[in-house]
């Protein structure tokens, strides 16, 4: 049977790709925000996950604003890198799993989401920077299996809604029949605002706050609406959403092993955070 081994949540910023492709690690102003992923580094080499379940918010290079989806499945062998710009490399497609990706869809819909299904999907950084910062060069060894948020037209969905949507990944996970080792990663955010008079806004208190009640108990952040997000972490901030999809999936016994909260990286407040039993 398949099993979720582990969550992890960071942050997908495309300057922090642009700095592993300039190799930037070692540099003073970000060698701090590196140094916090050796402890995500280690617990990965440990348990060596086969797929991971990568949760984000497509930035306009499948879904615009013609045609938006709630949620999203990729179902495709492989998932080609194009992204919109930022300065960030183009890189190698990564491997999905197409046998997985089916059985999530199929159990998705029986557990009344309405799921669309793309047999082909490109990625960008939301996709592709977690995958650099968590396996570096090794990121083609792990399968992969893209879902996709609307974090930018309204209607957005609930927080209480993504939160639901993880919880049935996690049931359909655990239906799979393979022996399979999946890491779910919920990426974005956290805090950041691109456009307007509120350009540059970071709510560092209510990032804290939610980091906090992600690692202890989510029930109060559950009660949010998405306008609540906008509001309080900012028009992109609700990228948080990807972080609730991925706790709903996890097991009741898995418990925060590492946090670290960083400063705004490119007007964006960024983080990591590792739940694992």
């Amino acid at each position: 049977m398949a099993r979720i081994v582990g969550a992890v949540a960071t942050s997908h910023i495309p300057l922090i790709g642009k700095a592993i492709a300039m190799g930037w690690q070692n540099e003073p102003q970000w060698k701090s925000f590196f140094d916090s992923y050796a402890p995500v580094h280690e617990w990965l080499r440990s348990v060596r996950p086969d797929v991971a379940i990568v949760v984000y918010n497509d930035h306009g290079l499948n879904f615009f604003l013609d045609k938006m989806p709630t949620f999203a499945v990729g179902a495709a062998p492989e998932y080609v890198n194009d992204d919109e710009g930022w300065g960030l490399p183009v890189v190698r497609p990564f491997p999905g799993h197409q046998e997985l990706s089916w059985h999530l869809i199929e159990s998705l819909v029986a557990d009344e989401f309405d799921i669309t299904t793309c047999q082909e999907m490109q990625v960008d950084h939301g996709f592709a920077v977690p995958m650099a910062l968590l396996w570096g060069t090794d990121a083609r060894a792990v399968k992969t299996v893209p879902i996709v948020l609307n974090t930018v037209q309204f209607p957005l969905p609930s927080p209480a809604r993504c939160h639901k949507l993880g919880e049935a990944i996690g049931r359909a996970v655990a239906s799979f029949p393979d022996d399979l080792r999946v890491v779910v990663l919920g990426t974005g955010g956290l805090s950041h605002q691109l456009e307007g008079e509120r350009a540059g806004f970071i709510n560092k208190p209510f990032d804290l706050m939610c980091c906090d009640a992600i690692a202890h108990d989510v029930q109060p952040l559950l009660k949010y609406s998405s306008r609540d997000l906008v509001r309080e972490a900012g028009s992109q901030g609700v990228e948080l959403l990807a972080w609730l999809v991925m706790h709903g999936a996890m097991s009741r016994s898995m418990k925060q092993k590492h946090f670290a909260y960083h400063g705004a990286v490119s007007n964006t407040a960024a983080a990591v955070m590792l739940l694992a039993p």
